[in-house]
C-alpha cells in the first residue's frame, strides 16, 4: 500500500530561511508561487520578460527575473516550464549555477526519468506533483483546503530531500488532504499512460468515433454532439465524486445495463492488448524518444495532427452548441 503523508508529517520550518525559485509562471507556477508565499516562504519567480506570464507575475507583486538569476539567489529551484523546454532552460540557465547542497524540484518526472536533465550528484532532486490544475491548487488553498500531491525523491544529497518535498507540499496545501509517496519512474510512466490510454488519447478518440458513427448513420450532428461529448462531463463528475459504482447508482437502470453489457464489447481484449503495447512503449522509452525527436525537428507531425483535428466536424458543431450554454462562459 502507498505511504500517505498529512500535515502532521510535514515540517514547514524546513523551508524557513530558504529562498524558493519558481521557474515558469504558468498555471502551476502561479499557484505554487502564491501558495508558497502565503505559507510564509520567500519566493523568487523566473519568467521571460515581456510575456503575458511575466506581466501576470508583476501584477501578483513579484519581481520576475531570469532562471539564471533565480538559481543564483535561491536554495531550491522548482522547474515548472513544459517538459520540452526544461532541458534547454536547465543547461543554459540553471546548471552553471546549481551549487552543492541546493535542491532541484519538479512537478513531473519526464526530464529526469528519461535523462533529459542529469543533475550533479551534489544536489537534492525531488518531486511535488499536485494532482490537479494550477487554478484548482490555488482555489483550494485559499479555501483552507488542498489538492492531493505526489512526492518523490530521486537524489538525497543532504539527507533532507524527503523532508524538503513534504514541507513544499505542505506549503502548497497538499498535506491537508494527503500526499502519496512514489518514485520518478512510477509517476512518469503512469502519468503518460493515463494521458494516452484514457484521459486524453482514449477519451478524445472514443468521442470522435462515436460522433462519426451517429453522423454517418444519418443523425443530426448537433444531437450527436450532445450524446457523445457534452454529456460526458456529467458522467465524469459523478465518477470523480462517487466512483464508478456510485455513478451507476445514479443513472437509469437502462443506462447501467447498457454500460455493463456493451462497454466490454467496445473495450475488448484487443483494446486491452493495445493498452499493454502503449505501456511498453512508455516503459522502454520509445514514446519519449519519439516526442523528443518531434520537438527537435520542428513538430511537423504534431502540427499536422493538430490542424487535422481542428478541421473535424465535431469542432465546428461543438463551438455552435457551446454558444447555447451560457453557464460555460467564464
Amino acid at each position: 500500500m502507498a505511504q500517505i503523508y498529512y500535515d502532521r508529517d510535514a515540517d514547514l520550518s524546513i523551508l524557513k530561511g530558504k529562498k524558493v525559485g519558481i521557474v515558469g509562471y504558468g498555471s502551476q507556477g502561479r499557484a505554487h508561487a502564491l501558495n508558497l508565499r502565503d505559507s510564509g516562504v520567500e519566493v523568487v519567480v523566473s519568467e521571460l520578460q515581456g510575456t503575458a506570464n511575466w506581466e501576470k507575475a508583476r501584477k501578483d507583486k513579484f519581481m520576475p527575473c531570469s532562471a539564471a538569476e533565480a538559481t543564483s539567489q535561491c536554495d531550491l529551484i522548482m522547474m515548472l516550464v513544459q517538459d520540452n523546454v526544461q532541458p534547454a532552460v536547465y543547461q543554459s540557465e540553471i546548471a552553471p549555477r546549481l551549487e552543492e547542497g541546493k535542491a532541484l524540484g519538479f512537478a513531473h518526472g519526464f526530464s529526469i526519468h528519461f535523462n533529459q536533465i542529469v543533475p550533479p550528484s551534489s544536489v537534492d532532486v525531488f518531486m511535488v506533483a499536485p494532482k490537479g490544475p494550477g487554478d484548482l491548487v490555488r482555489e483550494q488553498f485559499v479555501q483552507g483546503k488542498g489538492v492531493p500531491c505526489l512526492v518523490a525523491v530521486y537524489q538525497n544529497f543532504t539527507g533532507q530531500a524527503l523532508k524538503i518535498s513534504l514541507a513544499y507540499a505542505k506549503a502548497l496545501g497538499g498535506t491537508r488532504c494527503g500526499v502519496v509517496e512514489t518514485t520518478f519512474k512510477e509517476e512518469t510512466e503512469t502519468d503518460l499512460f493515463g494521458e494516452q490510454a484514457v484521459l486524453c488519447g482514449g477519451v478524445t478518440e472514443l468521442i470522435r468515433a462515436a460522433f462519426d458513427t451517429l453522423v454517418e448513420a444519418g443523425y443530426q450532428p448537433e444531437l450527436a454532439y450532445y450524446e457523445t461529448c457534452h454529456e460526458l462531463k456529467l458522467i465524469v463528475d459523478l465518477i470523480v465524486e462517487r466512483g464508478i459504482q456510485g455513478m451507476r447508482k445514479v443513472i437509469s437502470d437502462t443506462a447501467e445495463y447498457g454500460d455493463m453489457t456493451r462497454g466490454p464489447r467496445l473495450i475488448n481484449e484487443a483494446v486491452r492488448q493495445e493498452m499493454k503495447k502503449l505501456l511498453v512503449e512508455i516503459q522502454n522509452g520509445e514514446f519519449a524518444r519519439e516526442w523528443i525527436l518531434e520537438n527537435r525537428v520542428g513538430r511537423q507531425v504534431f502540427n499536422a495532427l493538430e490542424k487535422k483535428a481542428e478541421a473535424h466536424l465535431i469542432e465546428t458543431v461543438g463551438r455552435k452548441m457551446r454558444e447555447m450554454m451560457p453557464w460555460l462562459k467564464k
